[in-house]
């Protein structure tokens, strides 16, 4: 079968088809911009936005892949976890509302970010504490299975807590445009969202290039028995990717809440989504994410917003997933990864 696939995916028929596919939608897109170009572009804009937040969200998939060759299926729940939870936190702990202040509501904001992805980095090295590490040499079935088991635990607490209700914010962002030329338009709610992820994201490359902890999680990804050899602690280096994918989930967690509801099970279907960008981009890759995750995020919101032939939101899941298994059928390493052979 392996080879079968590999011989599939050389052929040079396959590699029509698939430019031929690409062309189509370039030709549809094309289409689209040329009938509504001031819609094209406002669409555009809500798939950044979205591909950004499924970017912070990917992103924690593609670092513990990196470091254990673990899918953490567990992660798109802690999101939604970390997010139900800073509604408490900024409704029932902090008490803000829009009748608060505008520097009231950015201090109460910026103690939710703070509180929220401390607590989520602390629970997500908790669960690989718990969960992961026992099984760090066992067969790769056995710590797949109990990510899939933590994800529903992590439901489950979440349910437990929070119930079947969703929950909000107020509208602390203003729902206004910021920018509105020639009927473009850029609200309050979507800059705001980029602003806060663009250096997330920024951050985190720095972190991981720049850093001494950044270059010790690079190594481990690449050797983990080398890296030992050479003193680098690959427990803690573990144990420090858990704790920013949890942070990450945290950020993500809040900045989905101050644009959109949720409630216990939105971390799955997000999370799935998440999984497909890092897949599309390619899995342990930062920037492969991030670029996957825009092209997610760009695919659903031209589905369900532009009008010419457009298939709507019915057929968004059904574009992403499709998308998923093209990747893995045809070039399972993603956009921007590497080949390896089996088992490497």
């Amino acid at each position: 079968m392996a080879s079968a696939l590999a011989r599939l995916r050389g052929s040079s028929w396959v590699d029509r088809i698939g430019l031929a596919l690409v062309g189509v939608v370039v030709l549809w897109l094309l289409v689209n911009f040329v009938k509504g170009p001031v819609e094209f572009i406002n669409v555009g804009i809500i798939g950044l936005t979205n591909g950004a937040i499924y970017g912070v969200v990917a992103l924690g998939y593609t670092l513990v892949y990196g470091i254990l060759q673990l899918i953490n299926f567990a992660h798109g729940d802690v999101f939604a976890l970390s997010g139900l939870f800073a509604s408490t936190v900024i409704v029932s702990v902090l008490g803000l509302d829009t009748d608060s202040s505008v520097p009231v509501i950015i201090g109460g904001l910026l103690l939710t970010f703070v509180v929220v992805m401390v607590s989520f980095a602390l629970f997500n090295a908790t669960i690989e504490r718990v969960a992961y590490k026992p099984l760090r040499h066992a067969p790769r079935l056995a710590p797949l299975i109990t990510a899939i088991g933590m994800s529903f635990i992590v439901q489950n607490i979440a349910l437990a807590f929070y119930g079947v209700d969703y929950r909000s914010v107020p509208n602390f962002i203003p729902t206004t445009a910021v920018v509105d030329i020639g009927g473009i338009t850029i609200t309050w709610k979507k800059l705001t969202a980029i602003m806060i992820v663009v250096p997330l994201l920024v951050l985190l490359s720095w972190f991981v290039r720049q850093t001494k902890q950044g270059k010790a999680m690079r190594a481990v990804a690449q050797d983990r028995e080398a890296s030992a050899m050479m003193g680098i602690d690959v427990n803690r280096t573990i144990s420090v990717t858990f704790l920013i994918a949890g942070a990450l989930a945290g950020a993500a967690g809040i900045v989905y809440l101050l644009q959109f509801n949720m409630r216990y099970d939105t971390g799955f279907e997000l999370g799935l989504i998440a999984f497909t960008a890092a897949v599309l981009g390619g899995i342990g890759n930062l920037t492969g994410a991030v670029l996957g995750a825009l092209i997610i995020g760009f695919v659903q919101a031209f589905n369900e917003g532009l009008t010419w032939f457009a298939p709507g939101s019915d057929w968004t899941r059904t574009g992403v997933f499709g998308i998923l298994i093209l990747i893995l059928v045809f070039r399972p390493e993603g956009l921007l990864g590497e080949r390896t052979p089996e088992g490497a």
